[in-house]
């Protein structure tokens, strides 16, 4: 009941922004939830067959249990033989629904996101909910590697010289976050775009994630 009450909440908040917000390309993080008071930058370079972007990220923590991802940055699209660039910029959130513990070790997180991407006479709008799974393999010596999968259903609106319309799909990703340092996790990732009229179907992430 209280992870329902959080949803609501955190749903609420963001119907009531008011800012463009965005196509957010990735998971980034696993399901586990940024404690209270604190922060993580993250910077990444995404790619798929016709796009090459990158992006960075704020994620932080207001309330136990909740943690929110402001995501931007510039992308390249091939777009009908021609190629445009766009800005996309994004928030999401989650709610933690279950911590790891011995006897489950699974981490589980849902949320949601809103995301946008704009260039010149091009526009998508994204809006959907999400859920995330994860488990931490950590050891008593520096390391550890935290492999995580991602869910969405995914409503987009599009409206560019080429395609004009809208579209519901099921955004799959796969991912791990590895221990470089106490303070750096490398990011790699893959999306696959099931039922996605708007995009290419298969989307490749590296990049690094530094809490602080």
């Amino acid at each position: 009941m209280k992870t329902l009450i959080r949803l609501a909440a955190v749903f609420l908040t963001l119907a009531t922004a008011g800012s463009a917000l965005a196509q957010a390309t990735g998971q980034y993080t696993g399901a586990e939830v940024l404690p209270a008071g604190s922060h993580l930058f993250g910077g990444y370079l995404d790619a798929s067959n016709d796009v090459v972007g990158l992006i960075a990220q704020l994620r932080l923590s207001f309330y136990p249990g909740v943690d929110f991802g402001f995501q931007g940055g510039p992308a390249r699209i091939s777009d009908g033989g021609s190629t445009r660039g766009t800005v996309r910029l994004g928030t999401d959130f989650k709610v933690a629904a279950h911590r790891a513990r011995a006897d489950a070790p699974l981490d589980v997180a849902m949320g949601g996101m809103l995301a946008v991407e704009t260039g010149d006479n091009f526009s998508v709008l994204s809006l959907g909910p999400t859920v995330v799974v994860s488990r931490g393999f950590h050891s008593d010596r520096p390391g550890g590697v935290t492999p995580y999968a991602s869910a969405s259903l995914l409503y987009s609106n599009i409206d560019a010289p080429s395609q004009n319309g809208s579209d519901v799909s099921c955004p799959l990703r796969f991912g791990a976050e590895i221990i470089a340092t106490p303070l750096a996790k490398i990011v790699v990732e893959v999306e696959f775009r099931l039922a996605d009229d708007f995009r290419d179907p298969t989307n490749f992430i590296v990049g690094v994630n530094l809490p602080f």
